[in-house]
């Protein structure tokens, strides 16, 4: 199964670099569409990603419209401005995950033009969002958790000691 993120002008690059190494550990492909904040090359995105850039797919865009004209299947739209949970949501194969800049969110003209796809993660009334890449990560692993963490290793282990001596 695969899942895409997209980040639509990312302002800030250790947010990017956070979800960058989210998508790496999660198999989710990454779709960064400018115009940036940063550059690729920024130390601080690469510092943020660590050793993880080698699992990553990613691809870039310049805008939206280069985007939509290259991809298809179903968007969903993550921003505070939406009425419906991302949890309420059943998200097929091929989605796409879609998270707005930093200071800003998604575009509106975007959102009106795709109202019933546009999801919110429940938070305070008084709060006016989370980060951007702890937003990410819950959309991602929702998908994942409806989909039961298809290609994801889910059990750990503890150096020099036996789950199965505990009686677990």
């Amino acid at each position: 199964m695969v899942l895409n993120i997209v980040m639509v002008e990312p302002e800030i690059p250790q947010n990017t670099g956070n979800v960058a190494r989210t998508c790496a550990a999660t198999g989710a492909r990454l779709h960064l569409v400018g115009p940036m904040g940063f550059k690729i090359d920024d130390r601080k995105l690469k510092r943020a990603g660590l050793d993880y850039w080698s699992l990553l797919d990613i691809t870039y865009y310049d805008t939206l419209d280069d985007f939509f004209a290259k991809n298809q299947g179903e968007f969903f739209f993550f921003s505070t401005k939406s009425i419906h949970r991302h949890t309420d949501i059943q998200y097929p194969d091929n989605c796409y995950l879609f998270f707005g800049k930093e200071t800003a969110g998604l575009p509106e003209w975007l959102l009106f033009r795709n109202k019933d796809r546009c999801v919110r993660i429940p938070m305070l009334a008084e709060a006016r969002s989370l980060n951007l890449s702890n937003s990410v990560a819950i959309g991602v692993y929702e998908v994942l958790r409806q989909w039961d963490y298809p290609a994801l290793f889910g059990a750990g282990r503890l150096r020099g000691y036996d789950w199965d001596d505990a009686g677990v």
